[in-house]
């Protein structure tokens, strides 16, 4: 009996080639899969939550999205074809799993814009617009809280990441997570049983003005002439040249 799992680096399991249909904004995809990645046989039901209720990219998107935990690539498919002036990287532990993304990829005529890398082969400077997950709850909550704490911190800072958690496997307690993490967090829909989060950074807040911060100069208030400057009146604030 093989003990691998769709999140195996290599998985041993006989090869069993497959294929799944499915549309997303009215745009249809016949997508290779094959046994030993995750949902081989049809469109996960929570991927197809997340395509459904999440803000999909728009030809107007720019900059690089990500797809973590990619599989055999129905998400970063769905964000190339979307977005085609953005940059998408798909990464995955599972060697057949890229493999089976790249392909599709490829005969979407998507590989000149849509990258399938494992994850340590992403190069470490880059940052993400947005980035996109069904991430792999039954790796275990210790996996899991990991691998955010490993990729939300190379969102842009006015990036957002979109997320679908099963609820009975982790979902609201995976919220509460993010937000004691210091993470903004919405629920912004929920179907099936899926919740699908929007993690972004938190709004920096500015300090309230001090007495003086927002006060008009009193002398430019009054119209009148400023008198010269003395000696040092002129001389350049070092506070406010530092």
């Amino acid at each position: 009996m093989t003990t691998d799992h769709y999140f195996s680096a290599d998985p041993a399991t006989p090869v069993r080639n497959s294929t799944v249909d499915f549309t997303v904004a009215g745009r249809g995809y016949t997508l290779a899969a094959a046994s030993g990645v995750f949902s081989a046989e049809r469109l996960d039901p929570g991927t197809a939550v997340l395509l459904r209720k999440a803000e999909l990219p728009t030809t107007a998107t720019t900059g690089v999205l990500l797809d973590l935990g990619c599989g055999y690539g129905p998400i970063a498919c769905v964000l190339a074809s979307e977005a085609p002036a953005a940059t998408v990287y798909a990464i995955d532990v599972n060697a057949r799993a890229r493999e089976l993304a790249g392909r599709n990829a490829a005969v979407l005529g998507l590989s000149d814009r849509l990258y399938v890398l494992a994850p340590d082969d992403l190069p470490e400077d880059v940052t993400f617009a947005e980035i996109w997950s069904n991430p792999p709850t039954h790796v275990g909550k210790a996996e899991l809280h990991a691998l955010l704490r490993r990729w939300l911190p190379r969102l842009s800072p006015d990036g957002v990441a979109w997320l679908v958690i099963n609820r009975h496997l982790g979902g609201d307690s995976l919220h509460a997570w993010l937000v004691a993490h210091g993470w903004d967090v919405a629920r912004v829909g929920s179907q099936r049983g899926f919740r699908v989060l929007r993690v972004q950074r938190k709004a920096v807040s500015l300090p309230a003005p001090g007495p003086s911060d927002g006060a008009e100069n009193p002398e430019k208030s009054r119209g009148g002439s400023l008198p010269a400057p003395g000696p040092s009146d002129g001389a350049e604030n070092p506070e406010k040249s530092s």
